[in-house]
């Protein structure tokens, strides 16, 4: 019998600690790669071959690439470095093709630099400019036929305003458009984006509970009063599964939280859920309805959320533990530039949210997996990407030390060396 042959690598990484995410929580010490793909994990010592590019890693540790789920990278790239929860700051404009190929590349070194190889642009279409424009997905095309695309995106597209009113008629006109083709491992226009209210700080939340002025919200979809908007958001989200589209909605308040979560299913997701209730997080794990939340926003807002609506419901909004707790389909994501894409910002204001102290390597992986595999399950792609295992994307990041051995308040500080989208090194540091 002859000898199987081994397969030579295109790179290979070794001499650190590989953390790959998978289901066992698996932790070796090399990696090999092949035409975009891992070939293997552990001993890979017998794929290297006269071609192979080799890597020492000389202790450093190695993360699948970081899935951002909710981050507006071409917004972004105009307001780089300056993010809207901070000091006043103009924007470049984003009015031209070339100002939008700028601001994406400009996000995609953004998100390099920081080991992010995916992320999910939520919320582009026809009844928006700038940076959320129709215009924008064109660009993103025209940037996939040319392989200028750093990182893997996801796009949610937009029928209505950005934190603003949409109707029945432009969401069905809407989802008439044809979205353009593309490598759905690189480019994938998957969903749709709805915004069910507001925020809480600006006092458009939907909610039970009352504001300064006495009033509670509203749906920011059309109708002609609570139930009719009602009917008009229901009638929305069973369009887009008609499509074949996953549904991301914008809900904030309990009120619309709960409007949503009545046709919602398995695969769509709620985004921000700030005023979320134990009810609810228990019929999101039911149903297989996901959450995507933003630590390092609900730990800036939280004295504006006690501003609008008291203290008392400050303290419950963004629970993270009851989350965890409920088993909900859990992604953490930046919301950039509203606030930093810095990953590990987030995982730190997380860990700020659950009273973590000292190194906690059991909630710090569980977290990791919320930027990573979680991730790539809600975008629909957790069979080829998210972890590192044989046949997976060769998507990871070089942190200088093991984040499993950090506490999660000095993640912050655990720099990112390299970035690997792909197969190929998008940043080295």
């Amino acid at each position: 019998m002859t000898a199987q042959r081994i397969r030579p690598a295109d790179l290979v990484v070794r001499g650190g600690t590989v953390l790959t995410v998978d289901a066992a929580g698996t932790v070796a010490d090399g990696l090999a790669l092949r035409d975009g793909r891992v070939l293997a994990v552990g001993d890979v010592a017998g794929h290297i071959g006269p071609d192979t590019e080799v890597l020492d890693l000389a202790g450093r540790a190695v993360l699948p690439g970081i899935n951002d789920a909710h981050l507006h990278a071409t917004w972004l790239g105009a307001r780089w470095p300056h993010p809207l929860l901070g000091a006043p700051h103009e924007e470049e404009p984003v009015t031209t093709a070339s100002d939008r190929r700028k601001a994406i590349l400009r996000a995609g070194d953004i998100c390099a630099s920081l080991g992010i190889t995916s992320y999910t642009e939520p919320g582009l279409g026809p009844g928006e400019t700038g940076c959320f424009s129709a215009e924008v997905l064109d660009e993103y095309a025209a940037l996939h036929r040319e392989g200028l695309l750093r990182a893997r995106v996801t796009v949610l597209r937009l029928f209505g305003l950005l934190d603003g009113a949409s109707s029945l008629e432009g969401f069905a006109r809407g989802l008439a458009t044809p979205a353009p083709a593309a490598d759905p491992e690189w480019l994938a226009v998957s969903g749709v984006k709805i915004f069910a209210d507001g925020i809480p700080p600006m006092r458009t939340a939907w909610t039970h509970h009352c504001y300064p002025d006495g009033t509670h919200g509203s749906l920011l979809v059309d109708g002609p009063d609570d139930d009719g908007r009602a009917a008009t958001l229901s009638s929305m989200i069973s369009s887009a599964h008609e499509a074949g589209l996953v549904v991301g909605v914008h809900a904030t308040g309990e009120r619309s939280i709960e409007a949503a979560l009545a046709h919602l299913r398995d695969g769509d997701h709620l985004v921000h859920g700030d005023l979320v209730t134990p009810a609810q997080l228990r019929r999101m794990a039911a149903t297989g309805v996901g959450l995507t939340t933003q630590p390092a926003i609900a730990t800036a807002m939280r004295p504006m959320v006690a501003m609008a609506l008291g203290a008392d419901i400050a303290a419950k909004a963004w629970p993270l533990q009851d989350i965890l707790d409920a088993g909900v389909r859990l992604t953490l994501s930046s919301d950039a530039p509203v606030v930093t894409p810095d990953w590990r910002v987030h995982l730190a204001a997380a860990g700020e949210l659950l009273d973590a102290r000292g190194v906690t390597p059991e909630l710090t992986a569980r977290l990791l997996r919320c930027c990573t595999t979680e991730a790539a399950a809600q975008d629909g792609s957790a069979r080829w990407k998210g972890s590192l295992e044989p046949g997976m994307a060769a998507d990871f990041c070089v942190l200088a030390d093991n984040p499993l051995d950090v506490a999660l308040a000095d993640l912050p500080s655990v720099a990112v060396e390299l970035t690997v989208t792909g197969g190929r090194i998008v940043h080295k540091g």
